[in-house]
């Protein structure tokens, strides 16, 4: 993320429109305090004199070097540039506005000048208003430059926290795939080796892979891929897998790792406890939403479902589940949720679901 002052075209229009703005209000505030005099007069006054000391002003915090917190330099410069902006912002736009009420709209007769009181009152509303209104366009660039920086901490923080989950998770998915390991050394030497082959290449694209808080969805897939084809050195013939992945959505951004604990959960819970195992998908696809399409993970198993009541989880049981849904919630707050739904033909569905970043390419 960049932080930097807004000198742009957009800003400045903006700003001269909030200072034109501020002008007409001081002209109505005079015309309140005097109604026996007519209302143009204040307007061309407060108008010119207004915009005579915003083009000083803006124009100096361009030519002057100027502090990132605010937009407005430091120190001397800066209430010297608003003291000069003020004092050449009354005498230009009094002058032309004199030229313009008596010349044009005929306001005053020729020769005719403001009393001695009438000029300090002018003066004075000149001096509160510039120094009002200098303060509040330094106010309102503090105010975005610290909620940038804000911005940014909080950006960092759950870049940091979602690193943090992602090194507790990858530990629990290598302990979990020794344990099973360690089965087949002591049953089929010869199907452990190739686990273990298989254990080395998985763990080589995974861990080698950059510590990014997001990947894509291609790259999720391919992680799973592998870790089914890992799972099927073990199990054989009982597990069957699908793997469903539009072409539209290969470049979605996902947190990495994120259905890896599902799978796994399907095979422990679902698979593993039937004789015959079963079959996994994995299906992407897109659906609309309040807010905005939302991208759908679904991990579907055809293993023995959901018991009716669910028992209290053991130590590391629910670990994945509690993973996945920590990471939606850092990155997606409310938006992402994770669903356990019993299938009507027996096994589970996990849906995953949060707003999708981008249109899928058509």
């Amino acid at each position: 993320m960049t932080l930097r002052r807004d000198f742009s075209g957009v800003s400045k229009l903006r700003h001269y429109l909030q200072v034109v703005a501020f002008t007409l209000v001081v002209a109505t505030l005079q015309y309140a305090f005097m109604p026996d005099k007519p209302y143009g007069p204040p307007v061309v006054y407060s108008v010119l004199i207004g915009t005579f000391t915003w083009a000083i002003i803006d124009l100096g915090r361009e030519l002057i070097p100027s502090a990132a917190e605010t937009g407005w330099p430091q120190g001397w410069q800066g209430i010297a540039l608003v003291a000069a902006g003020i004092v050449f912002g009354y005498v230009a736009g009094t002058l032309l506005a004199d030229a313009l009420c008596v010349h044009y709209f005929h306001f005053y007769p020729a020769g005719a000048s403001l009393s001695s009181a009438d000029q300090r009152t002018s003066i004075l509303i000149t001096a509160i208003a510039g120094l009002v209104g200098s303060y509040y366009f330094y106010a309102i660039h503090k105010s975005a430059y610290l909620e940038d920086k804000m911005a940014e901490a909080r950006m960092h923080a759950t870049e940091a926290r979602l690193k943090l989950l992602e090194t507790q998770l990858e530990p629990h998915m290598l302990f979990n795939t020794l344990a099973n390991l360690r089965v087949l050394i002591g049953t089929e030497p010869a199907r452990a080796q190739e686990m273990l082959d298989r254990m080395i290449a998985y763990l080589r694209a995974t861990l080698s892979a950059s510590r990014s808080t997001q990947h894509p969805l291609e790259n999720e897939f391919d992680r799973l891929r592998d870790y089914l084809e890992l799972m099927a050195v073990r199990m054989g013939p009982r597990l069957a897998y699908t793997l469903d992945l539009p072409d539209a959505l290969r470049s979605v951004p996902v947190p990495p790792l994120l259905l890896q604990p599902l799978v796994e959960n399907a095979i422990r819970h679902g698979l593993e406890p039937q004789v015959e195992g079963g079959h996994i998908t994995v299906r992407a696809s897109t659906r609309p939403g309040d807010s905005g399409p939302q991208l759908v993970l679904e991990v579907i198993d055809t293993g023995v479902g959901l018991p009716e009541q669910m028992p209290p989880p053991g130590p590391g049981q629910s670990f994945g589940l509690a993973q996945a849904r920590e990471r939606l919630a850092t990155l997606h707050g409310n938006e992402g949720t994770l669903e356990l739904i019993a299938e009507n033909t027996g096994g589970t569905r996990a849906n995953v679901t949060f707003p999708l970043k981008f249109s899928p390419t058509p």
